[in-house]
């Protein structure tokens, strides 16, 4: 079998037992879209509050897929013994790893559909379509950076650990990012902690895309580093698995 026939066969298996998932499938796509529905669109009545949640909830609705795919999905396969199944098969580690990302993004791509076009009819959000296709490529490569945190949580913890792990860290993120609400509206002390972690830069990269940040050149740098630090991580904690 060639390796893109292996990997295309991955894919449609990850997806069809996410598909499967039900406790896995509604949070991922009701919870952000019913969260914008209420504080975009129906509290906020549309306007620049609504454009403004509709990019820190886009970064919300990826983070989802990709944390819970990875975090605990890698984490109950560990347990069951499939990491071991699949370390010992005749197929590369890196097409099991990529067809959990093709899952996520599947999903996040799902989810970012229904947010735009609640945004979009509902919310009155009006972006040009150069925008409209930048907002939905900065929310889709965001799924990397969470992804990856979510599998280095998924290699170290066990499986019911790795629920409440991964919620705990999930809601953290959004909350100290800015992803709910401005970070404006909390002290300084917490401000300062939540321009630290990358949902928060996530969050403002797609703020600037829609004409409410102060530009996404840095904040992607800092993404690129937090990418590249949790890439390290998988790693260390994969090579910890194989001992």
């Amino acid at each position: 079998m060639s390796l893109l026939t292996a990997l295309s066969r991955e894919c449609a298996a990850e997806t069809l037992k996410l598909l499967r998932a039900p406790e896995f499938l509604i949070p991922t796509l009701a919870f952000p879209v019913l969260f914008y529905s209420i504080f975009g669109v129906m509290m906020g009545r549309g306007g620049s509050q609504a454009a403004y949640l509709l990019a820190t909830f886009g970064v919300f609705a990826v983070m989802g897929p990709a944390m819970f795919g990875f975090g605990v999905g890698v984490a109950m396969e560990k347990d069951r013994g499939w990491l071991d199944l699949k370390r010992v098969a005749p197929m590369p580690v890196w097409v099991y790893l990529i067809s959990k990302l093709f899952g996520a993004l599947i999903f996040s791509a799902f989810t970012l559909a229904i947010l735009y076009a609640v945004g979009g009819w509902l919310g009155g959000v009006e972006l040009s379509r150069p925008i409209w296709g930048q907002l939905v490529l900065l929310h889709l490569m965001v799924t990397l950076p969470f992804a990856l945190l979510g599998l280095t949580i998924g290699f170290l913890v066990k499986g019911n650990g790795a629920v409440a792990i991964t919620n705990l860290i999930f809601l953290g993120l959004a909350l100290l990012g800015g992803l709910w609400m401005p970070t404006t509206m909390f002290p300084g002390w917490f401000q300062t902690i939540g321009s630290y972690t990358p949902s928060y830069h996530a969050g403002q990269s797609a703020l600037a895309l829609v004409g409410m940040g102060d530009g996404a050149g840095g904040h992607l740098s800092v993404l690129g580093i937090y990418t590249a630090i949790f890439a390290i991580l998988a790693l260390v904690a994969w090579g910890l698995q194989k001992r």
